[in-house]
């Protein structure tokens, strides 16, 4: 609800912003009279938009609870900047002008307008959510790693700040069996290794570490468990030389902690990334019917069944959901149980031999991706009963979790199907190294790569 405020308050003022605009063009530049002409009104139907749009590049709309006012000033100057300069230079610059200060007469008028009525809405209600934070109002469920002194100490300074940093305690887990000094304060919730059942469970938005030096080894492990979570991490400062990734200090009211940022790619990049999937993915569904006709008869020619196989499948933060593709084999062929296919399986129909080396049994998941279940560049999405068994082996998998899986990915490029654990383990590297490396650019090569497999139908 305090996400649609800010993007209809971001509306209305880029709106009023043109609106007024229009009026000081005509009034005081041209010096002629208001009419409204059919120019103006696809401003004012297409402008806002492209502003809100723009500000959704920034993140702008993503956990507005946790927005300060500084921040909003400072991002409120620089996107109204760069905002209006794009405006000048794609709609105005070409405008018949007297002299040039009447160009920076508009600009700076455009610009000021445009600025003083998305900051003071924006303001506002931040100010009135950090109000609410301070008063404990509103608040964010807190979980506490570790049950010991040093974890007490931090209860304590959190709970009884001036100014309530927002944290809700639930609840704490501990790692020593002796570790339970804040019994007395919240319940304990289990035990480390109950850690994703909690997760899931309590619904957290906050973990605070607080281990003591003697467990300080235990951290990194810890925070392969959580990593893989949408929920802000913290630790106490005393242990920032044994992590790794990027950390931003944050004062909380006294208490200094230190956040674990783990930033995947620029909000700008995952928002575009996102956009490109929802648009390729439609345009794939419309040019590629003739093709899926095609495809749709020969699997339906090639063996009794259904045309497409739906399985479920795990995706982004482990929600499960379910995978399309064409039939690739007979019937009952998992009868006993998952199992994974090989080079030479008999379960494979000789129309899905071909549909595998060619990718196209994987056409049908643009549907998936154009409803957000998937990407189409990211770690390929497995099973659970195999994720089990790969998380014995190796527990960074949960990383592939942080992003939405891919109708192809690096490791499906350069390794292919696998036909065991092993080879699902080999090629997982390739789908961390992507996740550690995302990018745009990344994106498109994996697409070339992915077309030319196609287009030779040499895959594995």
């Amino acid at each position: 609800m305090i996400k649609l405020l800010f993007i209809f308050f971001d509306y209305v003022a880029a709106l009023v912003a043109w609106v007024l605009f229009f009026h000081f063009r005509k009034e005081e530049i041209e010096g002629s009279e208001v009419i409204y002409t059919n120019a103006f009104y696809w401003g004012i139907a297409v402008i806002p938009i492209c502003w809100l749009l723009f500000y959704a590049l920034w993140g702008e709309y993503n956990d507005v609870l946790r927005k300060y006012r500084l921040s909003v000033l400072t991002k409120t100057v620089v996107q109204s900047i760069i905002g209006v300069t794009l405006i000048f230079f794609i709609l105005l610059l070409n405008d018949e002008v007297i002299n040039y200060n009447q160009y920076y007469s508009l600009f700076f008028y455009l610009l000021g307008t445009h600025f003083v009525l998305t900051f003071l809405p924006r303001f506002t209600m931040t100010s009135m959510i950090v109000s609410q934070v301070h008063r404990g109002k509103i608040g964010f469920k807190t979980l506490v790693i570790g049950g010991n002194q040093k974890s007490l100490e931090i209860y304590e300074e959190l709970t009884h700040a001036k100014k309530s940093a927002g944290n809700k305690f639930i609840g704490f887990v501990n790692i020593n069996g002796s570790d339970t000094l804040l019994e007395k304060y919240m319940p304990r919730l289990g035990k480390i290794d109950d850690i994703h059942t909690i997760m899931h469970n309590e619904k957290v938005d906050e973990v605070i570490i607080a281990l003591e030096t003697a467990d300080h080894g235990k951290i990194k492990p810890i925070l392969t468990e959580l990593l893989g979570y949408p929920v802000v991490i913290k630790v106490i400062p005393d242990i920032f030389d044994i992590l790794s990734g990027s950390l931003k200090t944050t004062s909380i009211f006294g208490t200094l902690l230190l956040e674990i940022k783990d930033n995947i790619m620029p909000v700008w990049q995952q928002v575009l990334k996102r956009g490109m999937d929802i648009l390729f993915s439609l345009i794939a569904m419309i040019l590629l019917l003739p093709v899926y006709m095609i495809l749709a008869i020969s699997v339906k020619m090639s063996s009794k069944g259904p045309i497409f196989f739906t399985q479920e499948r795990v995706g982004r933060h482990g929600k499960p959901f379910k995978i399309i593709k064409f039939r690739t084999m007979y019937v009952g062929a998992e009868k006993n149980g998952p199992q994974l296919s090989s080079s030479n399986d008999s379960r494979i129909t000789k129309v899905g031999k071909f549909l595998r080396k060619s990718r196209l049994d994987e056409f049908p998941q643009f549907w998936n991706v154009f409803i957000g279940e998937m990407s189409l560049v990211g770690p390929r999405p497995e099973r659970q009963y195999f994720i089990d068994q790969i998380m014995q082996r190796e527990k960074q998998y949960i990383h592939l979790n942080k992003v939405r899986p891919g109708i192809t990915s690096w490791g499906q490029v350069k390794f292919g199907y696998a036909e065991n654990i092993e080879q699902m383990l080999q090629r997982m590297k390739y789908d961390l190294l992507y996740v550690r490396n995302m990018s745009l650019a990344l994106d498109f090569k994996i697409m070339l790569y992915t077309v030319m497999i196609i287009l030779k139908g040499k895959g594995k």
